[in-house]
């Protein structure tokens, strides 16, 4: 397994057991489209979820999360080597999805808009 799929199996394993089915967005290059790709997403009990063809709202999606990653976490992070930045993505992933507010999701983050979701609804009688 590559130093990146170390990463995601590590970030994906401290995640509550009741969440780990989740979707995994992807687009339509032969990276995503791969054989190998689709079953380790599989392995992980990941659901692959492809993006519309020629939708610019998904790469959007995806552009985004990126550029958050590298303002918050590799910018301003020591990083020496590859390595280094690899053992970390993991942890900054979690931070995203735990603790980062995301301003569609009312400032919350998505691990919070979860649980919400997931409470039983009050009684109105």
């Amino acid at each position: 397994m590559t130093a990146q799929g170390d990463a995601l199996r590590s970030a994906w394993l401290r995640a509550p057991p009741q969440s780990r089915r989740a979707i995994f967005p992807m687009c339509h290059g032969s990276a995503f489209t791969a054989a190998e790709t689709l079953s380790f997403a599989a392995a992980l009990n990941l659901v692959p979820c492809f993006t519309p063809v020629r939708s610019p709202e998904s790469n959007g999606v995806s552009e985004a999360f990126v550029k958050t990653l590298k303002r918050d976490n590799a910018r301003v992070q020591p990083r020496p080597d590859a390595n280094t930045v690899l053992a970390r993505i993991g942890a900054w992933i979690t931070d995203y999805n735990e603790h980062h507010p995301h301003r569609g999701l009312g400032m919350r983050s998505p691990r919070e808009l979860i649980r919400a979701q997931m409470q039983p609804a009050p009684c109105p009688v």
